[in-house]
């Protein structure tokens, strides 16, 4: 029976340590250190980012920065400070330039550095139109070559290559040195 007693003891240590840890004090304390590990929060809850949202409003804020209040401050100057253009004698030896015709001295700007004049865009569009004369009239001579083609029965159409007269008068001189070479 000694043996059980031996067996008894820890036990009875035991329940006098949890009567040290229930006591008020250290109750205190366990809960302290509990509450400052966890901040009362017992899980992890999953959400959905919100990077792409984020970063829509970091480009927002920064384009709105670098192009908006810098154009909104330079249309204010313009027009507190510079104004619309004021109507006056052209003297008679000055042609004006065709920025000079706007109003707003924005759009003399935007006439003068930006857009090309309006002489320009009139020359290229005759330029355009030039090309596709010239491009029809090679299409009649064309269909005329062929029709005359048809009429006589020369020889068909899918035969002929255009040649260049300068690979022409190369292969011919090849052609001749070569039978001068060969003595015929």
């Amino acid at each position: 029976m000694v043996s059980w007693s031996s067996f008894a003891r820890p036990l009875t240590a035991l329940a006098q340590y949890r009567n040290i840890l229930q006591s008020p004090v250290c109750k205190n304390a366990l809960q302290i250190q509990v509450r400052n590990a966890g901040h009362e929060h017992h899980h992890f809850a999953v959400q959905p980012s919100r990077f792409q949202w984020n970063k829509f409003k970091d480009l927002l804020h920064f384009y709105v920065m670098i192009g908006l209040i810098p154009i909104t401050g330079i249309v204010l100057y313009t027009n507190i400070f510079i104004g619309p253009a004021q109507l006056a004698e052209i003297p008679e030896d000055y042609e004006p330039k065709h920025w000079e015709y706007h109003k707003h001295p924005i759009s003399r700007f935007i006439s003068r550095y930006i857009y090309p004049s309006p002489q320009q865009e009139y020359e290229k569009s005759l330029h355009h139109i030039y090309e596709e004369n010239e491009k029809a009239l090679l299409r009649a001579l064309e269909k005329e070559v062929k029709a005359k083609m048809a009429e006589r029965n020369d020889y068909k159409a899918y035969y002929y290559r255009p040649a260049i007269a300068k690979y022409h008068r190369i292969s011919k001189e090849a052609a001749d040195e070569l039978e001068s070479i060969r003595g015929k």
